[in-house]
């Protein structure tokens, strides 16, 4: 990798994650696109490049948000002991089962477009008092949890994408979702990519990351990071919603028009 491929990496991993940090979202589902159709990064080790984008960007916004005193929680604890395992699966569906890029754009579309347009309906239109939202019980959020972990060990999205707008539209607020689903997506990537690692070992084709350039993405989320936990204490929660809402609108409309073409 030449410098040119990793200043673009590098700035594409700080615009990103200035915009998703406050939401609890790592970035690297955005980032994909720009790997796959800019950079030309093979499948599937774009997964594992993505996975590492969230190790090297997520130590910077978990810190501040530790040092806020947002991390930590049980919410973060139930995430992580779903998400760990469904990654490793997630990792092996990947590389044995999966390795072309079509039925991921469907996937991800198919997850992220209903998930999107449900949680700016829930934000535009709060549940009445009548029908209230409730929180997901721990077997519920537990069961999610693992869920979202498979797809991101198959896709290298970390997972913060999916549980951030599900756990907010079912009630928990951001300022809890957002930290929550950063510590899920940084150890899920740690174990993912190293997985993913271990497997190409034993497997043939493009499976392991592409360390240079996943580096330079992470090191621009790194910095992204930094400056979007920054910001999100002073946003409102409506607008962090809306924001959540829409980044998953957009992705999943994005996603199903290159399927479609």
């Amino acid at each position: 990798m030449n410098w040119s491929p990793g200043l673009l990496g590098f700035t594409a991993g700080l615009v990103i994650s200035v915009v998703t940090a406050p939401v609890g979202v790592s970035g690297a589902v955005f980032l994909l696109p720009v790997q796959v159709s800019v950079l030309g990064v093979p499948s599937p080790a774009v997964t594992p490049t993505n996975l590492l984008y969230n190790v090297v960007a997520g130590p910077e916004a978990l810190l501040r948000h530790a040092r806020a005193g947002r991390l930590g929680g049980p919410l973060t604890r139930l995430l992580l002991v779903g998400t760990v395992p469904g990654v490793v699966i997630g990792a092996v569906i990947r590389v044995f089962a999966i390795p072309g890029p079509t039925i991921f754009r469907l996937l991800i579309a198919v997850f992220l477009l209903p998930l999107g347009l449900w949680l700016c309906r829930r934000t535009l239109r709060p549940a009445t008092a009548e029908r209230p939202v409730r929180r997901p019980t721990t077997r519920a959020t537990g069961t999610l949890a693992m869920a979202v972990g498979t797809v991101g060990g198959i896709y290298g999205i970390g997972g913060g994408s999916l549980l951030g707008p599900i756990l907010a539209g079912r009630g928990i607020p951001v300022a809890e979702v957002a930290p929550a689903a950063l510590a899920s997506t940084f150890v899920t990537s740690v174990v993912g990519a190293g997985t993913y690692a271990l497997l190409s070992l034993t497997a043939e084709g493009s499976i392991a990351p592409d360390w240079p350039l996943g580096i330079a993405c992470g090191l621009g989320g790194l910095v992204g990071g930094y400056l979007g936990a920054h910001l999100q204490p002073h946003l409102p929660e409506t607008f962090l919603r809306l924001l959540l809402g829409t980044l998953a609108t957009g992705i999943g409309t994005l996603y199903a028009t290159q399927t479609l073409t």
